[in-house]
C-alpha cells in the first residue's frame, strides 16, 4: 500500500507516518519542515516530499514523481484563536481558513486524480464542529468546512471511499500552546491508533476519544439557547 500524509512533520501526522511504515506501507510523509521530513526518511519505507499545502504549484511539483497513491490522509491544519469578536480579526481568520480549509481544495485537485480506483480519502475535521465554542469563530468555520467537503465528496466519488475524522483534544506541540483546559486529551500515537483502526475498517466518520465525543454529540442536541448560555458560561 502507497500512503501519502500531509503534515507528517509533527502530531498526529507524524505519529502515522511511522505507524503505517511500521505496518509496511511504503509512506510519502509530507510537510514544510526539512529537519523533520530527513528524520522521517531514515526509515526504510518512508519517503519524504516537502510542499507548501497552502500552495497548488509547489503540491503539483513536488508530488509529479509519484504517480498513484492507495491512501492520502489530508492532515495539515494549523489553529489560531479569536480572542477579541468584538474587535474581529480578519487577517488570522483568513491565514485560518488558508491553512485548514482552502488548502484542502489545492491538495484534492493535485492528488485525487491519483488516488487508485477502490483506494481511500481520508480528510481530517475536528470534533470543535459539533459545538459552537468560545473564540473558534476562524478555526471551528474551517473545520466545519471540511467536514462538509468530506461528507460532499463521499456522495460523488464512485471509486473511492472518503473517511472524514473528528478528532478531540490531542497532546500535540500546536495544542501544547492552549492556554485553558483539555479534557479528556489524548497523546499523538493514541490518536493515531484511533484514527488507523477507524480507516482500516473504512469508516465514513471515525472519532475519539469516544467518551468525549459522544458527550459532545449528546450536547449538540440541545437547543440553541441553552446551549449559547453555557459557552458563555465556558467562556468567563
Amino acid at each position: 500500500m502507497i500512503t501519502l500524509i500531509t503534515g507528517a512533520t509533527s502530531g498526529i501526522g507524524e505519529q502515522l507516518a511511522i505507524k503505517y511504515a511500521q505496518l509496511g506501507d511504503t509512506v510519502i510523509a509530507c510537510g514544510r519542515n526539512s529537519d523533520k521530513l530527513a528524520e522521517l526518511a531514515k526509515y526504510d519505507n518512508i519517503q519524504a516530499c516537502k510542499f507548501d499545502a497552502t500552495n497548488l504549484q509547489d503540491i503539483k511539483e513536488s508530488t509529479i514523481g509519484f504517480p498513484h497513491f492507495d491512501r492520502v490522509i489530508l492532515n495539515a491544519g494549523n489553529c489560531e484563536y479569536i480572542d477579541d469578536a468584538r474587535n474581529f480579526d480578519s487577517a488570522l481568520f483568513e491565514r485560518v481558513i488558508n491553512v485548514n480549509l482552502l488548502s484542502m481544495g489545492y491538495c484534492l485537485e493535485a492528488l485525487l486524480p491519483k488516488i487508485n480506483s477502490g483506494g481511500q480519502l481520508v480528510l481530517v475535521s475536528s470534533s470543535v464542529t459539533y459545538l459552537a465554542l468560545p473564540r473558534s469563530e476562524a478555526y471551528g468555520a474551517s473545520k466545519a468546512g471540511v467536514s462538509y467537503l468530506a461528507k460532499s465528496l463521499a456522495v460523488d466519488l464512485n471509486d473511492v471511499d472518503v473517511t472524514l475524522v473528528h478528532p478531540g483534544f490531542v497532546k500535540t506541540p500546536l495544542t501544547n500552546k492552549n492556554d485553558f483546559p483539555m479534557p479528556m486529551a489524548v497523546t499523538a500515537e493514541k490518536a493515531a491508533d484511533y484514527m488507523i483502526k477507524g480507516i482500516q475498517k473504512r469508516r465514513k466518520d471515525v472519532h475519539f476519544p469516544y467518551r468525549f465525543t459522544l458527550i459532545l454529540k449528546v450536547l449538540r442536541i440541545l437547543p440553541l439557547p441553552i446551549w449559547l448560555k453555557i459557552a458563555k458560561g465556558l467562556a468567563r
